[in-house]
């Protein structure tokens, strides 16, 4: 069990490793959220200008 603790305890700079290893955990997770969003905000946009295209093709013929 030492050696976990040793580990946790990272050499006595727990108190600098950790917090950063939250901070780039949530910067990680805030860019994966922001990369989904897009991607359905383009997909939606996509969409909308293929349903467009259609209907303007169709009115030509």
């Amino acid at each position: 069990m030492d050696g976990m603790g040793a580990f946790f305890a990272m050499g006595g700079y727990a108190g600098y490793v950790w917090p950063a290893f939250g901070i780039v955990l949530a910067v990680m997770a805030l860019l994966w959220i922001s990369s989904i969003r897009g991607w359905h905000k383009s997909e939606k946009s996509l969409t909308a200008l293929r349903n467009h295209r259609r209907q303007r093709e169709g009115v030509e013929e």
